[in-house]
């Protein structure tokens, strides 16, 4: 639903009326057809004939909804339901048309040039919310929510973009500037009145202000680190030996035959990755080559890729196969706890499989020498459900249902790490109590930073780079 149209021209005053299928390209069922502009209603008004007498759409009501034709001279087109929503109560702040029509691509393309043919013009991508933000109907950071939303493929990417979308992070930078913004002022005041050696602003408050920014700023950029996987993908790696199990790990838990499986050890020479959805959370789980010590070069490079994914990976699991446990108890542990020492930083979830070559003595005794372990058996398919439990429960997206703001946009992530750093500096300054003027221009690069996130500071570049990434009809 992407396109490569032309980069909008942010700088344009809208006053034109704009067109587009707002539903997937294709035959379907249904179509619908949206436009926006002040002429919009007007114009569809010329070429709809109502089914119940003479109806005139620009004297409906808003939000109303009315059967007829659309007709080009006399021919009907189709048999259409179009709804009226009058500005300022509309998506866009504009006077919006949707016109829902039967799904035929042809039909759609009858309507769509009708239209085109008498004036209208066809939208780029994303102009109706980028109208909707200019028309000040949602700030910058609920516009790019938007296209999360759309974006999103699980329940938990879903609740972010929606939690975004409803203002709740803008809601805390706009709060952060208000009060940045007000000690700016009188920052900028006293610069005024240098030569009388006036002071405006309680430096003690002043601190304390920016203290409590730089708190919430640290806050939210930690939260990044969350949202955006949650947002993409949960990255977990599956490692271990050859032939240990971890093939048919992932065919078991995708239920599908997407890896191959073999007993000729070192059959996977490379990466092979595959998504799921657990309990609502999005994971991308990556098939790695068996880490041994060899001498053929192909699956060498496949190892070495092996290590590049576990530092990648949010998650790693470690697959044991319990017949290894049975002989070498010991040193299974010691080769975990060397791994664990090496990747210190990462969510490490020892997985013994195999379990059906155990009897239950043996899978009693052997489960309490690795600590937390869980037992299965890809074979089988025993043990999947755990799992699952325990790989929804390491996501740890507590903060998501505590309704915390979570920030997932890049963009977003940049714009208050540059605020901090420039948070910071003042804080320094403050520090060494120096004089307004040193500090007064990172004042300023604070609040230009916390302004491009909602958009009181934005440039053509930044708005055409965000929108052009839109589907059409959006």
């Amino acid at each position: 639903m992407q396109s490569k149209n032309t980069p909008i021209k942010t700088t344009s005053i809208y006053t034109d009326t704009i067109i587009a299928l707002a539903t997937p390209s294709g035959m379907g069922a249904i179509a619908i057809i949206r436009l926006s502009g002040s002429e919009a209603i007007s114009i569809v008004n010329t070429f709809f004939k109502s089914k119940f007498g003479t109806k005139n759409l620009n004297t409906v009501t808003s939000h109303s909804i009315h059967l007829g034709n659309i007709m080009d001279s006399d021919k009907i087109i189709d048999e259409v339901l179009v709804s009226v929503f009058k500005t300022p109560h509309s998506y866009t702040g504009e006077n919006i048309v949707e016109i829902n029509c039967h799904g035929s691509v042809y039909i759609q393309q009858e309507i769509l040039q009708l239209f085109i043919k008498n004036g209208v013009r066809h939208a780029n991508p994303g102009e109706f919310t980028l109208r909707s933000f200019l028309n000040g109907k949602m700030d910058l950071s609920q516009a790019e929510a938007v296209s999360d939303l759309i974006a999103s493929d699980s329940e938990v990417s879903h609740k972010i973009a929606l939690q975004q979308m409803r203002g709740g992070f803008a809601n805390e930078i706009q709060v952060l500037r208000s009060e940045l913004l007000n000690f700016a002022s009188l920052i900028e005041l006293e610069l005024d009145f240098a030569e009388e050696d006036v002071a405006f602003a309680d430096r003690t408050q002043f601190l304390n202000l920016i203290q409590k920014i730089a708190k919430t700023l640290k806050q939210l950029m930690d939260s990044f680190a969350l949202g955006n996987v949650l947002k993409n993908g949960i990255p977990i790696a599956i490692i271990g030996e050859p032939n240990v199990g971890k093939s048919t790990l992932l065919n078991a838990l995708l239920n599908e035959e997407r890896a191959i499986v073999s007993d000729i050890a070192g059959t996977t020479r490379d990466a092979i990755e595959d998504e799921l959805i657990i309990n609502g959370i999005n994971f991308r789980f990556i098939d790695t080559a068996g880490i041994r010590e060899t001498a053929d070069v192909v699956e060498n490079i496949g190892i070495k890729k092996t290590f590049e994914n576990i530092e990648k990976a949010q998650l790693v699991l470690l697959l044991i196969s319990a017949d290894k446990i049975k002989n070498e108890g010991i040193k299974v542990e010691e080769e975990l706890n060397s791994i664990k020492e090496k990747y210190s930083n990462k969510k490490i979830l020892p997985i013994i499989n195999k379990v059906d070559l155990l009897n239950d003595e043996e899978i009693k005794n052997k489960k309490l020498k690795i600590e937390n372990a869980i037992l299965i058996s890809s074979k089988e398919k025993t043990g999947m459900e755990q799992l699952k439990e325990e790989l929804t429960k390491l996501a740890n997206i507590g903060s998501l249902s505590n309704n915390e703001t979570i920030v997932s946009n890049s963009r977003h992530f940049e714009a208050l790490s540059n605020a901090l750093f420039s948070i910071r500096e003042v804080q320094k300054g403050i520090d060494n109590n120096i004089s307004s003027d040193l500090f007064a221009s990172d004042i300023r690069q604070a609040l230009h930073h916390l302004g491009l996130i909602t958009g009181e500071i934005t440039t053509e570049d930044l708005l055409g780079n965000i929108f052009a990434n839109f589907c059409i009809g959006k």
